[in-house]
């Protein structure tokens, strides 16, 4: 299936997969859509944060996601974790990506803004955690995300970009939307769609 023209009606279907690098909005839109066709919202990074920040195996990850997606017919995924064999839980059981390729002009102060307001209001992230300010300061290190996606953005997109375009995944529907505008006028598409369903 082609990618998303902007001039066609956004068609989604009941199981979607939200991506696209840090910060870009992916749980706030999977949350959003979830809500529109009366699914589940289903966080990856939840269910692959253990507490102080230890990482699920990939087995247990696996695990947890194969049972969120198949406890409700109807869900919305917001998250990435290509490496973790995700895809072929999610997509493989899904109908429709939704890529949040936004540049990083627009995600990069949605970050740091993020990270600050974690770390102001001292937030319990998924249960587990909390945000350790230091760590983003040491933009060299693995442990700040920050410098992670300064390092990894490009590359990032490009990895995004293949997956996005194997043919493995050609019976979804895909939209991959380049700016806030886009994303906007996305979402506004949905909403009409559903209220008149």
């Amino acid at each position: 299936m082609p990618e998303h023209d902007p001039n066609a009606p956004p068609a989604i279907g009941e199981r979607i997969s939200v991506i696209g690098t840090s910060s870009t909005g992916k749980s706030t839109i999977a949350r959003h859509l979830a809500t529109l066709i009366g699914g589940t919202h289903i966080e990856l990074d939840a269910l692959f944060w253990l507490p102080d920040w230890q990482e699920s195996s990939t087995e247990d990850f696996q695990a947890k996601v194969r049972a969120a997606t198949t406890a409700s017919p109807r869900w919305a995924v917001s998250g990435n974790y290509f490496s973790h064999g995700i895809l072929e839980i999610i997509w493989a059981n899904g109908d429709t990506v939704i890529w949040l390729d936004l540049p990083l002009r627009n995600s990069f102060p949605r970050l740091l803004h993020r990270i600050w307001r974690r770390w102001r209001d001292d937030e319990l992230l998924w249960g587990t955690s909390r945000e350790n300010i230091r760590n983003h300061f040491k933009l060299w290190s693995n442990d700040s995300l920050p410098g992670y996606v300064l390092r990894n953005h490009r590359r990032g997109r490009h990895h995004h970009a293949a997956i996005f375009h194997d043919p493995r995944w050609q019976h979804l529907r895909r939209h991959r939307l380049r700016s806030p505008f886009e994303v906007t006028r996305f979402l506004d598409q949905v909403e009409r769609e559903a209220a008149r369903a």
